[in-house]
């Protein structure tokens, strides 16, 4: 067997492993959501809340999905209340997107719920299990960015 095969079922099947393992934790961590929002919905509140104010094309590439997608999303969080569009302003034809105080209120409200779950989760874990994943974390969120 060459050796490129025998080092690529490993990665294989960890790739498999991880991916189950974090759509478990991903529908398990949806569960613990209050709000109506989807997740695409609460992930551009993240996204304006941590980045500042974004145009809809800015906030589609940090949320890596296509504008017309990001269109959606961003018509139906206005609509609720939970974004303001602002004039650009050095673009007349553009407009700059603001996570407004409603929005901030469920955003930080979801994440109190979600961390207050997973919190509680993890104190049932040994000590060295969380310092397993207090290093995976990074490494987690390095291949979600890729």
């Amino acid at each position: 067997m060459p050796s490129e095969t025998r080092q690529t079922r490993p990665v294989a099947g960890l790739a498999s492993a991880l991916a189950v393992s974090v759509g478990r934790l991903a529908r398990r961590l949806r569960q613990e959501r209050d709000s109506e929002l989807t997740a695409t919905q609460l992930s551009a509140l993240g996204t304006l809340r941590m980045h500042g104010p974004l145009t809809p094309g800015a906030l589609a590439a940090h949320e890596k999905v296509q504008p017309p997608s990001m269109t959606r999303t961003v018509n139906c969080l206005a609509e609720s209340g939970l974004v303001r569009r602002e004039p650009h302003d050095t673009d007349r034809r553009q407009v700059v997107l603001h996570l407004s105080d409603e929005g901030a209120v469920l955003l930080a409200a979801e994440r109190r719920r979600r961390d207050a779950w997973l919190a509680q989760t993890l104190r049932g874990l040994p000590t060295e299990e969380r310092d397993v994943l207090r290093r995976a974390a990074p490494l987690l969120d390095k291949l979600a960015r890729s």
